[in-house]
């Protein structure tokens, strides 16, 4: 009996360095955020709308990302992805005040847009359903990895070169990587190393490859409206879409103001800041690894797909809620705890991607996902703007009650929307 390849586990990491990069640049901004409010005396108000400019667009292009995911292969869509937000990264260190900013970011945000729902279809390409969760958590925790290890470097890089020298640097290995991404990457059936038993493993699985299941036969119909109607139209649906927009409102918070939070509003020094900012991404790391292991563990062991997917999603949710007692805390060190907890959680709560896979429709999976992540990616314009309104009077504990208040609202939406854990039937 031939022994199945792994290749697989080469195209998840080959998806892990893209989320890390991916989150290398929309992170750095969060970096440079002092000395460019310095430079360009930017108020608070003025900084919460600049960490907002990203979501603008990388919300308004989900929809068409997922429709262009549809039509286009991982291989030739992500390197344009990759390439173009790269490019964009490195213009922003040429910015001269906050309209050519706020317009910069915008670009990188259009151009990152189709990023996770191609992620979500590779992995549903690639994977199993026993193994999905586990593979969603791995390329998931790279957000949380990456920037865990990435923070203190991206502090000593600006600290040499500047916040004009980090965006060039950031920008020139994100343009790189798209070229290795061009090299490598295979769908499926067209991989040379892929052998038979492990593609025959990844279909009887209910891994969708291209060109062979039901699934990717009716995504490369046309895009109709009545489509994106049904997918709008599920109650469960929208329990996971208000799920996503708490998840992302925690990691919206850490991804724009939590170093400047850490500066600016609690006096700590900026190289020092950049290593206390680590923590709460190690923790965020370890809670999804944690939360995506666990929740196969469970499948396999026979629990039922309610508890395993959807336990450690609304348990990390109301973890995620103890953010609030960094509002009670003055030293270093009680603060990073506090902020490593709620981050734990939202690392925990991380592998909402999976249901997206559970309970759509087989052929409105893609539009299912762009729908998700845009309702999702809400909170990155909601929430920089509202915390750059709350922190304008200089105390920044209303901001940090607002980030509790819409954890537990997320995980709300799982408890009493979501319910029983079983793929939706199509109404066309």
């Amino acid at each position: 009996m031939v022994k199945a390849t792994k290749i697989r586990y080469q195209i998840l990491f080959l998806i892990f360095v893209n989320v890390v990069i991916n989150y290398m640049d929309r992170s750095n901004l969060a970096v440079a955020a002092s000395e460019i409010s310095k430079e360009f005396k930017f108020s608070s108000v003025q900084m919460g709308l600049i960490f907002s400019a990203f979501s603008w667009t990388y919300l308004l292009f989900q929809i068409p990302g997922g429709i262009l995911v549809n039509r286009f292969s991982p291989r030739i869509l992500y390197t344009f992805s990759l390439i173009t937000w790269s490019l964009a990264t490195i213009v922003q260190g040429f910015a001269k005040g906050f309209v050519t900013l706020f317009g910069l970011r915008m670009a990188t945000g259009a151009f990152e847009a189709p990023a996770f729902p191609i992620n979500n279809r590779v992995v549903s390409n690639w994977f199993p359903d026993n193994e999905r969760a586990s593979a969603i958590a791995v390329y998931t925790s790279g957000q949380f990895l990456g920037l865990a290890f990435l923070m203190p470097v991206l502090s000593k890089i600006q600290f040499h070169v500047g916040w004009k020298g980090l965006f060039v640097v950031t920008g020139l290995i994100g343009v790189l990587w798209g070229i290795v991404w061009y090299i490598f990457y295979r769908d499926p059936l067209k991989h040379p190393k892929a052998n038979e038993a492990e593609l025959k493993l990844i279909e009887s699985g209910g891994g969708l490859m291209d060109g062979k299941s039901i699934a990717d036969a009716d995504s490369k119909k046309k895009f109709k409206w009545a489509d994106l109607n049904e997918v709008l139209s599920h109650r469960k649906l929208w329990g996971i879409y208000i799920g996503q927009f708490a998840v992302n409102s925690t990691l919206w918070f850490f991804l724009t103001w939590f170093p400047k939070y850490l500066v600016d509003y609690r006096g700590l020094d900026f190289i020092k800041s950049g290593y206390w900012a680590s923590i709460p991404y190690l923790a965020a790391f370890a809670g999804v690894l944690c939360s995506g292991f666990l929740s196969d563990y469970l499948i396999k062991k026979g629990v039922s797909a309610a508890k395993a997917r959807k336990r450690p999603i609304i348990i990390g949710l109301l973890v995620s809620v103890f953010i609030l007692g960094a509002n009670f805390v003055d030293t270093p060190g009680l603060i990073i705890f506090f902020m490593s907890l709620s981050f734990f959680g939202v690392g925990f709560a991380s592998i909402t991607w999976i249901f997206v896979s559970s309970l759509a429709p087989k052929h409105l999976i893609n539009i299912t996902g762009g729908v998700f992540n845009f309702i999702g990616q809400l909170s990155g314009i909601v929430v920089p703007i509202a915390i750059g309104f709350l922190a304008s009077g200089g105390n920044f504990a209303p901001a940090l009650i607002f980030i509790a208040i819409l954890g537990l609202m997320g995980a709300c939406s799982y408890i009493f929307l979501v319910g029983n854990v079983e793929r939706i039937k199509s109404n066309n």
